[in-house]
C-alpha cells in the first residue's frame, strides 16, 4: 500500500500494470511509475555519487578554470532546469488552492527534482573550480535523466495522440521544456573546457591530450585517434610522442615510494640486521684495487620478534588508493559477463513462444548489445587502470633501485653483478608491470566461478557437477605442468644466461680469437650449451601440447560429460536448446578464471621472488657518508690520516693498516709500491669507499679523481670532460691544450662533438685515460687523488702531462695531489714519496731522504733508475732544445690496433714534424670523406628500428627453417580440428531440435556417441597440430642459431668494429629466445583464432543466411581498423624498446663509473638524467598501453555489432528457425567477440615477433672474410721452419673508401731475427701485424713467409702459426687451462712449464684449484699484469716459429716488464720476433729497428746506425730521454 498512497489521492490509480507494460503489442508504464521511479533514478544516482565524488575533487585539485560561454551556458540552463521543476511545483501549489487536489507524486516528484538540479548546478561550478575540464559523473547524471525522461515524452506523445482526453496544457510545456534543456545540457557535456590555469600543458611543447579530452572520448579512448591518424601516415619519431602525465613522471612517482621505503627500512633499522657477506671467490686485488671477488649476502635469521621491512607494504602504501578504482569496475564487468547468457535464454524462450510480441524480441536484442557495449567500456578502463597502475609501479622501482645503486657500499655491490642488477631493473621491475594487470583476478576468478556455477545449477540441476568435476580434475593437471613449465623454464634461463655470457665474451674479445684462431673451439663450447637448451625446449614443447590439448578439449569435456549425464539420469530430461546453449556459454564463462588461476597464481609466485630480492637490494648497507670528513678543520694540512685502518666490507679482515700521513696543501706527493700491495686502495680509502675501522680521515675541500681504468660516459667528449659543470672556454681551451687531447680532437670526426661509444669504445686506452685526467682537472677541485694516469699514454705524452699538468709547473702547481706511479723518472720532482707494501707506508719522505735511508725504496730504484735517471737529468737542463717542435706533434696515442676510426682519419691529416701544425697533404675531396662519416660512425651506434610492415618472405623463410612438410602438416591439422569442432556443435544444435514425444526424445543415445566421436577426433586433431608446430619451432630455432653463430664468427673485423657488441649479444639473448619459446605459441594462438573467428561466421550464416549482407562490411571495417593499429603499435613497440636501452646502459656505465659519480658528487645529476631516461622510454610505452586499448574498444565493438544483427535477424525471421539454430548462432555470436580480440592481438604479435627471424637472417647476407682452411693449398704441418718474412710491395687500406694506411712496403726478415717496430702514433705499426694476420686483406703487394704466399692459404692455417701477445690482455671466463688451451692439444707438464717461465708458477700452484682455476669474466680477478703474464705463456706454449709483440707493458710494472723481455729473449731465441715498441728502451738491443711514418718505412737498421742517422728514430729516441 506504500507506494500507492503517492499514486492517486484515493489510491484508486495502480503503481504496475503487467498488462500494461510486458502482454501488449504497445507497452507503456503506469502515470504513477513514470512521476515517481523514472524522475526518483536520476536524483538517486547524483545523490549518492555526490558525497564522494565531492571528496575527490577537494584532494584532486588541477588548477582553476576561468569562466567560459560554455561553462556560463552549462551554469544557465541548470538554473533554468531547476526553475522549470519548482514552476511545476508551485503549479501544484496553485491547484490545490483552486481545490484541485491531484496525487502526492505531483508535489513530491518536483521538488526532489528542482534540488538535484540545484547540486547539479553548484557540482558544474565547483568542478570548474577544481580544474575538471570534463566531468563523467555529470556526463552519466544528464545521460541517464534523458533517458528516463525519453520514456515519459514517449508515453505523453502517444496519450496525447489516441485518446480525446483533456491534456494537462502547463504540464505538457514544461515538460516539453524540460526535455529540450536536458537534451541540450547533454550535449554540451561532450566538450570539454578549456585547460586550467597555471597547469603544466600550458607550458609544455606536446602536452598529452587525455585530460583535456572530454569524458566520452575518454571512455573510448577517442583522443589517441590522431596519433593513429599520424602513425598510419607514416612511421612514428620519438619527437611525435606526446609528454607524460605529470602524475605519471619519475619526479612525481620515485620519491613517494623513496619516503615510504625510508620510514619503513628505518623501523627495522633500529633491529640491526646481520649480514654477513661471505666471498665466494679468493680476492685478488691488485694495482686497480678493484677488489672483484664475487661475495654472497648471508642475512643470519634474524630472531622472531625483529620486523623486516615489508615492500609490499610500501607499494601498498604508495600505489594502492589509485588502484582501488580498477576493483569495482572490475566488480560490475564480472557481473555483466553473465547477462550474456541470460538474455541468451530469454531470446531462445522468445523464439519458442509463437505468441510473444515482436517488441520483446527487438527489445532482448537491444538488451543485448547495450550491456556488450557496457561491459566493453568498463572492462577497458579497468585494463587502463591496470596498465598505468603496471608503468608507474615500473618508473618507481627502477629510480629507487638507481638511487640506492649509488650509494651502497663495496661489498654490498659484490653480492651481485652488474648484470644481476641489471636483471633487478628490467625483469624484476617487469613482473610487476605483468602483476599489475592479473592481481584482481584472485578474487574475481572465485567470483565468476560461483557465479557461472548458481546459473548452470538452475539450468540442468545436479548433473552439474558432472562438468565440474572434470573441470576440477584439470586444474590440478594444469598446475601441475605449469610447475614442470617452471621448472624448465628455470633450467632453459640457466642455459641461456651461460651461452649469453660466452657469447658476450666471445665478442669482447673476438680479435683475440681471430689472431689466435680459437673460433672453432669456442664455437663448439656455445653449441654444446644450446644443445642442452635445446633439450629442455622440446621437453617443453611436449608439455605446451598437453597444455594446449587440455585448454582447447576442457570446454568441450565438461560439456559432454554433463550433458550425458543430463539426459542419462532420468528418461524425461530432455535436452532443449535453450538447456544446450545457454550451458555451452556459461562453460565458456568458465573456461577463462579456471585457465587464469594457475597462470596468477604463478605470476605472484614470481613476483614475490622479485619482491625478495628487491627487498635485500633496498636493504644492502649503504656508504657511511661521515666516515671522512670533507668539511675544512682547523689542523694543518689538506689530508690528514691518523692510525687509520681500513676494509673492503665490515666483515673482511683490513686492507689497510694503521696508516698515518699528513699531506701540506699544495704538494705533491707519490704513492708507490709493487703490485696490489694496496696503493688504489689507499686512494679508495681516502674517497670514503671503503669502510674505516678506526682512526681520523680528513679532506679538506672538493676532491677530483682519475681513476686507475679510465671510465668514460656514452657522451660526447667535450660533456665527458665538462661533467656537468659550467662552461668557460678558455679554461676549457687550458685543459685539453694541458692534457695533450688537442691533435686527438683533430683527428675525431666531429671534434669534442664526437659522440664516444659505450665504455668508450672509439678512443684507445691513452685516449681514455687522457680525457679522465681532463676531466679532474677542468673541475677545478681542492685535492686530486690520481691513480697512475700516465701508465696507458706513450712516454713523451706522459712526458708532457706531467710537465703541463701534475708537476710543479703545471696547471695544478697550487693544488694539493696524490700521484700514484710506476713511473720511477718523475719521483725526483716530487716533494714527498709515500712506498707502500702489504697495506701499510713502510717509507715516507723526499727523494732524497729515501735514498740516504737506502731502505727497500732505494733497491727498487736502482734497479730501474740507472739508465732513466741519467737522461732525466741531461734532458731536464737543456729545455732549448725541445722549443721549436713541441711535444704534442701527433701525440695522440692509439693503443688498439684497428680502432677503424683513427685509422681512417690518421691519414688524412698527418702531422708534419717540421712545423707541428697539421700538414694536409690530400685533396679537399677526401677531407670531406671523415665528415661524411661521422654520420655513418653515428648510425652504427643504435640499433637500427626497420619501418614498414614485414615482408612474406619473411614467413616464407620461417617456414623453410621448419620444414615445408611440417608447415602444411600443421595447417591441415588445424583445418580438421576447427571442422571437427564446428560438426560437434551443429549436431548439438539438431540433438536439441529432436521433437519430443511423451516427454522423452528419440535417438539420445545415437546424438550422444556421435557428439562424443566428434569430440574425441577434434581432441586427436589439437594434440597432433600442438605437437607439430612445437617441434617445427624447434627445428627452426636449431637451424637459425647455427647459421647466425656460424655466420657472425666468420664475419670479418671490421663488422665487429662497426657493429656495437650490444646489438650482436641481442640477437643471440632476445631474437634468438623470440624464436625459440615466444614464436611457436603465437602461431598456434593466431591459427586458432583466425579458424575459429571464420567458424563462428560461418555458423551465423548457416543459421541466417540473411547476414551475408553484414558480415563482409564488418569484416572490412575490422580489417581496417587493424591495419590502422598495427601501423601505429609496431612502431610504438619499436620506439619503446630503442628507448629502453638508454635506460639500462646508462644504469651500466653509473655502476661501473659509482666511484667517479661519487668523488665529483654528481649523484644529482646522474639521478636526474636517469629519470629523463625513463620517462623518455614511459613516453612510447603510455601510448602503445593506451592504443591497445583504443583497438580493442573499436574491434568489441564490431564484435557486438555482430552480435546484434545474428540477434536481430534471428528475430525478424524467428518463424523459420528452429530454437537450436538460433541458440548455435547467438551463442557463437557472443564468443566472437574475444576471438576478434585475440585475432588482432595474436596478428600484431606475430607480426612483431617474426621480425626476429628478419633479424637474425640479416647477418647471414653479411661479408665474410676468406676461407678458415682451404685443403689444396694448405702448408706442410711443419711451416715455417725458418720464420722469414718478406713483404713485397706491400700496401693496406681499412675500407675500399680510404687511403692506403701502409705503402709500398718492401721488407725482407730472417729467421730468428729480433725486429723492433717504432713511430708516431698512426703511423701504421699495428696496421702491419694486422696484415701479417689477415685480419685485413691486402690492398697491394704481398707477404711471403718461408716461400708461401700468405695470402694463398686458409686463415686458420696462417694463423695458428704465428703467435702474437696481444696489446690488451683479453682473458675468457672458464679455467685458467681453458684459457692457455682451449682444443686441449698440450699436456699438463707442457703448461706447467709455460707458467713457469712466464713467471706465474708460484702463483698458480697456490690457487686452490690451480690450473682449473675458474677465470671471472674478462678474467676480472687477476690483475692486469697476471693478465699480461698469462698471454706469455699461452705464447709460449704455442711456441710458433714468428711471435707478434704488441707492446702492452704499459699498465704493468717495471719488474713485470723486465721479466716479459727477458723470457722473450731467452724462450724466442731462434723465433722472429716483431715488437711494437712504445718504451724505445726494450729494443735497444734487438738486431733492426723499423721506423715507420704515414705508412711508410722510412729508416730501416740496427738502432745504433739510426741514432748515427740523426733522423726520426734519433728524435724519439731524445724525446723519451734515451740520448
Amino acid at each position: 500500500m506504500g507506494i500507492e498512497s503517492l499514486c492517486s489521492a484515493d489510491a484508486s490509480e495502480p503503481f504496475w500494470d503487467w498488462n500494461l507494460t510486458w502482454h501488449t503489442e504497445n507497452p507503456d508504464f503506469t502515470q504513477c511509475f513514470q512521476n515517481t521511479i523514472l524522475v526518483w533514478i536520476p536524483c538517486i544516482y547524483l545523490w549518492a555519487c555526490f558525497p564522494v565524488y565531492f571528496l575527490y575533487l577537494r584532494c584532486h585539485d588541477r588548477g582553476y578554470i576561468q569562466m567560459s560561454n560554455l561553462n556560463k551556458a552549462k551554469t544557465a540552463l541548470g538554473l533554468i532546469l531547476w526553475i522549470v521543476c519548482w514552476a511545476d511545483l508551485f503549479y501544484s501549489f496553485w491547484e490545490r488552492s483552486q481545490n484541485i487536489f491531484r496525487a502526492p507524486f505531483f508535489l513530491i516528484s518536483p521538488t526532489v527534482l528542482g534540488i538535484t538540479m540545484l547540486l547539479a548546478t553548484f557540482l558544474i561550478q565547483y568542478e570548474r573550480m577544481k580544474g575538471v575540464q570534463s566531468s563523467g559523473v555529470m556526463t552519466i547524471f544528464w545521460l541517464i535523466s534523458l533517458l528516463c525522461a525519453t520514456v515519459i515524452f514517449r508515453s505523453k506523445i502517444i496519450f496525447a495522440l489516441n485518446t480525446g482526453a483533456e491534456v494537462d496544457a502547463f504540464r505538457y510545456v514544461t515538460f516539453c521544456t524540460y526535455f529540450i534543456l536536458l537534451l541540450v545540457q547533454l550535449i554540451l557535456c561532450c566538450f570539454p573546457e578549456q585547460p586550467p590555469l597555471f597547469s603544466e600543458t600550458v607550458n609544455d611543447p606536446k602536452p598529452c591530450p587525455e585530460f583535456s579530452a572530454s569524458f566520452l572520448s575518454r571512455i573510448t579512448f577517442w583522443w589517441i585517434t590522431g596519433l593513429m591518424i599520424q602513425g598510419y601516415r607514416r612511421p612514428l619519431e620519438a619527437k611525435d610522442l606526446w609528454s607524460l602525465n605529470k602524475e605519471d613522471t619519475s619526479e612525481e612517482i620515485v620519491p613517494g615510494l623513496a619516503r615510504n621505503w625510508a620510514k619503513e627500512w628505518a623501523k627495522t633499522k633500529r633491529q640491526p640486521l646481520n649480514i654477513l657477506y661471505s666471498s665466494k671467490k679468493q680476492q685478488k686485488s691488485d694495482s686497480n684495487g678493484d677488489v672483484t671477488e664475487e661475495a654472497e649476502a648471508l642475512i643470519i635469521k634474524p630472531s622472531q620478534k625483529n620486523y623486516e621491512a615489508s615492500l609490499f607494504k610500501v607499494l601498498y602504501k604508495t600505489f594502492g588508493p589509485y588502484f582501488l578504482m580498477s576493483f569495482l569496475f572490475k566488480a560490475a564487468h564480472d557481473l555483466l559477463m553473465f547477462t550474456g547468457p541470460e538474455i541468451l535464454k530469454l531470446l531462445i524462450n522468445f523464439v519458442n513462444d509463437k505468441h510473444a510480441p515482436d517488441w520483446q524480441g527487438y527489445f532482448y536484442t537491444g538488451l543485448l548489445f547495450v550491456c556488450a557495449c557496457l561491459q566493453t567500456l568498463i572492462l577497458h578502463q579497468y585494463f587502463h587502470i591496470c596498465f598505468v597502475t603496471g608503468m608507474r609501479l615500473k618508473t618507481a622501482i627502477v629510480g629507487v633501485i638507481y638511487r640506492k645503486a649509488l650509494v651502497i657500499t663495496n661489498s654490498a655491490r659484490k653480492t651481485s653483478t652488474v648484470g644481476e642488477i641489471v636483471n633487478l631493473m628490467s625483469v624484476d621491475a617487469q613482473r610487476f608491470m605483468d602483476l599489475a594487470t592479473y592481481i584482481n583476478m584472485i578474487w574475481s576468478a572465485p567470483l565468476q566461478v560461483i557465479l557461472a556455477l548458481y546459473l548452470l545449477w538452475q539450468n540442468l540441476g545436479p548433473s552439474v557437477l558432472a562438468g565440474v568435476a572434470v573441470m576440477i580434475l584439470l586444474v590440478p593437471i594444469n598446475a601441475v605442468m605449469a610447475m614442470k613449465t617452471k621448472t624448465y623454464q628455470k633450467a632453459q634461463m640457466k642455459s641461456k644466461d651461460n651461452r649469453i655470457k660466452l657469447m658476450n665474451e666471445i665478442l669482447n674479445g673476438i680479435k683475440v680469437l681471430k689472431l689466435y684462431a680459437w673460433e672453432l673451439a669456442f664455437r663448439e663450447k656455445v653449441l654444446e650449451i644450446r644443445q642442452k637448451e635445446l633439450k629442455v625446449l622440446k621437453k617443453s614443447a611436449y608439455l605446451a601440447a598437453m597444455a594446449t590439448f587440455t585448454w582447447v578439449c576442457a570446454p568441450f569435456l565438461v560439456a559432454l560429460s554433463t550433458f550425458a549425464v543430463y539426459v542419462k539420469i532420468d528418461k524425461n530430461n530432455v535436452l532443449d536448446a535453450q538447456k544446450a546453449f545457454v550451458s555451452l556459454a556459461l562453460f565458456n564463462i568458465l573456461r577463462f578464471p579456471l585457465n587464469m588461476l594457475p597462470m596468477v597464481i604463478s605470476s605472484i609466485v614470481e613476483a614475490s621472488v622479485s619482491l625478495k630480492r628487491l627487498r635485500v637490494f633496498l636493504s644492502h648497507e649503504e656508504l657511511d657518508p661521515d666516515s671522512i670528513i670533507r668539511r675544512p678543520t682547523r689542523d694543518e694540512g689538506s689530508i690528514i690520516v691518523k692510525n687509520a685502518t681500513f676494509s673492503w666490507s665490515r666483515n673482511d679482515p683490513p686492507s689497510l693498516n694503521s696508516i698515518n700521513f699528513t699531506v701540506p696543501e699544495g704538494s705533491l706527493i707519490a704513492v708507490v709500491g709493487q703490485v696490489g700491495c694496496g696503493k688504489s686502495s689507499l686512494l679508495s680509502a681516502l674517497l670514503g669507499e671503503m669502510d674505516k675501522k678506526e682512526g681520523h680521515v680528513v679532506v679538506k675541500g672538493s676532491v677530483a679523481y682519475v681513476p686507475q681504468q679510465a671510465w668514460v660516459q656514452n657522451a660526447t667528449l667535450k660533456d665527458n670532460i665538462i661533467f656537468g659543470r659550467e662552461m668557460n672556454e678558455s679554461r676549457y681551451k687550458r685543459v685539453i691544450e694541458a692534457c695533450a687531447l688537442l691533435p686527438d680532437i683533430e683527428i675525431l670526426p666531429t671534434g669534442d662533438r664526437t659522440e664516444i661509444g659505450e665504455k668508450g669504445v672509439n678512443l684507445s686506452g691513452g685516449q681514455k685515460q687522457r680525457v679522465s685526467l681532463a676531466r679532474a682537472v677542468y673541475c677545478n677541485a681542492d685535492v686530486y687523488l690520481f691513480d697512475d694516469p700516465l701508465s696507458a699514454v706513450d712516454a713523451h705524452v706522459g712526458k708532457h702531462i706531467f710537465e703541463k699538468v701534475i708537476g710543479p709547473k703545471g696547471i695544478l702547481k697550487n693544488k694539493t695531489r696524490v700521484l700514484v706511479t710506476h713511473a720511477v723518472n718523475y719521483l725526483p720532482q716530487m716533494d714527498t714519496i709515500l712506498v707502500m707494501s702489504d697495506g701499510e707506508i713502510s717509507e715516507m719522505g723526499s727523494y732524497q731522504e729515501l735514498l740516504k735511508q737506502d731502505g727497500a725504496f732505494a733497491e727498487f730504484l736502482r734497479t730501474y733508475a740507472n739508465a732513466e735517471q741519467s737522461m732525466e737529468n741531461s734532458d731536464a737542463n737543456s729545455p732549448s732544445g725541445k722549443e721549436g717542435k713541441p711535444v704534442e706533434n701527433g701525440v695522440i696515442v692509439n693503443e688498439a690496433p684497428g680502432k677503424l676510426m683513427h685509422r681512417q682519419l690518421s691519414n688524412s691529416s698527418t702531422y708534419s714534424r717540421e712545423t707541428g701544425k697539421s700538414q694536409h697533404q690530400s685533396s679537399t675531396a677526401e677531407l670531406q670523406k671523415p665528415l661524411a662519416e661521422k654520420n655513418s660512425w653515428k648510425l652504427t651506434e643504435a640499433d637500427t628500428a626497420k619501418t614498414g610492415r614485414v615482408k612474406a618472405t619473411v614467413y616464407w623463410d620461417y617456414m623453410k627453417a621448419i620444414g615445408l612438410f611440417i608447415s602444411f602438416l600443421s595447417i591441415f591439422l588445424f583445418m580438421c580440428n576447427h571442422v571437427a569442432s564446428l560438426a560437434s556443435n551443429y549436431w548439438l544444435s539438431l540433438w536439441t531440435d529432436d521433437p519430443v514425444i511423451n516427454g522423452t526424445q528419440q535417438y539420445t543415445n545415437v546424438r550422444l556417441g556421435v557428439y562424443g566421436a566428434l569430440g574425441i577426433s577434434q581432441g586427436i586433431a589439437v594434440f597432433g597440430y600442438s605437437m607439430v608446430v612445437s617441434i617445427g619451432g624447434i627445428f627452426a630455432s636449431r637451424h637459425l642459431h647455427l647459421n647466425l653463430l656460424h655466420n657472425v664468427l666468420r664475419s670479418p673485423m671490421s663488422f665487429f668494429e662497426r657493429t656495437p657488441s650490444g646489438n650482436l649479444v641481442n640477437r643471440f639473448s632476445k631474437e634468438i629466445d623470440t624464436i625459440d619459446s615466444t614464436i611457436p605459441p603465437i602461431i598456434k594462438m593466431f591459427m586458432g583464432s583466425t579458424f575459429n573467428v571464420i567458424g563462428a561466421c560461418i555458423i551465423i550464416l548457416l543459421a541466417t543466411p540473411i547476414a551475408a549482407v553484414i558480415i563482409p562490411p564488418l569484416g572490412l571495417v575490422y580489417l581496417f581498423v587493424q591495419r590502422f593499429y598495427v601501423a601505429t603499435s609496431r612502431q610504438l613497440k619499436r620506439l619503446e624498446s630503442v628507448s629502453r636501452s638508454p635506460v639500462y646502459s646508462h644504469f651500466n656505465e653509473t655502476l661501473l663509473g659509482v666511484s667517479v659519480i661519487r668523488a665529483f658528487e654528481e649523484q644529482k645529476r646522474f639521478i636526474k638524467q636517469n629519470d629523463m631516461k625513463v620517462d623518455e622510454n614511459q613516453k612510447a610505452y603510455y601510448p602503445s598501453i593506451v592504443a591497445n586499448r583504443w583497438l580493442a574498444v573499436r574491434l568489441e565493438y564490431v564484435g557486438n555489432c555482430i552480435v546484434l544483427f545474428a540477434a536481430l535477424f534471428a528475430v525478424i525471421t524467428r518463424n523459420k528457425l528452429s530454437p537450436g539454430l538460433v541458440g548455435l548462432s547467438v551463442s557463437y555470436s557472443l564468443q566472437i567477440t574475444a576471438y576478434l580480440n585475440w585475432l588482432v592481438r595474436m596478428s600484431s604479435e606475430l607480426e612483431t615477433n617474426i621480425v626476429a627471424v628478419e633479424r637474425v637472417k640479416e647477418y647471414a647476407e653479411m661479408e665474410k672474410e676468406a676461407e678458415w682452411s682451404i685443403e689444396q693449398t694448405a702448408p706442410a704441418s711443419t711451416w715455417p721452419e725458418e720464420g722469414k718474412v718478406e713483404f713485397r710491395g706491400y700496401g693496406l687500406r681499412y675500407r675500399e673508401d680510404l687511403d692506403l694506411v701502409l705503402k709500398n712496403i718492401n721488407v725482407t726478415i730472417n729467421g730468428g731475427e729480433k725486429i723492433g717496430i717504432v713511430g708516431r702514433t698512426g703511423a701504421g705499426k699495428s696496421s702491419l701485424t694486422l696484415g701479417l694476420f689477415r685480419i685485413n686483406e691486402a690492398a697491394e703487394g704481398e707477404i711471403i713467409i718461408d716461400g708461401i704466399n700468405i695470402a694463398k692459404i686458409g686463415l686458420h692455417d696462417l694463423r695458428f702459426k704465428i703467435t702474437i701477445i696481444p696489446q690488451d690482455p683479453i682473458l675468457f671466463s672458464g679455467s685458467l687451462r681453458m684459457n692457455l688451451d682451449p682444443f686441449d692439444q698440450h699436456s699438463d707438464e707442457d703448461i706447467w712449464r709455460s707458467l713457469e717461465l712466464a713467471h706465474l708458477k708460484n702463483f698458480v700452484s697456490a690457487l686452490p684449484d690451480k690450473l682449473n682455476h675458474e677465470c671471472a669474466e674478462g678474467g676480472e680477478n687477476l690483475s692486469v699484469g697476471q693478465r699480461q703474464l698469462v698471454c706469455l705463456a699461452r705464447a709460449l706454449l704455442r711456441k710458433s716459429k714468428i711471435l707478434v709483440l704488441d707492446e702492452a707493458t704499459a699498465a704493468v710494472d717495471l719488474e713485470t716488464d723486465n721479466l716479459i723481455q727477458s723470457t722473450i729473449k731467452s724462450q724466442f731465441e731462434e723465433c722472429t720476433v716483431l715488437t711494437i715498441a712504445h718504451r724505445l728502451n726494450t729494443i735497444m738491443d734487438y738486431t733492426r729497428v723499423l721506423v715507420l711514418d704515414r705508412g711508410e718505412v722510412v729508416e730501416c737498421g740496427s738502432p745504433d746506425s739510426l741514432l748515427q742517422e740523426k733522423g726520426i728514430f734519433y728524435n724519439m729516441a731524445k724525446d723519451s730521454g734515451l740520448v
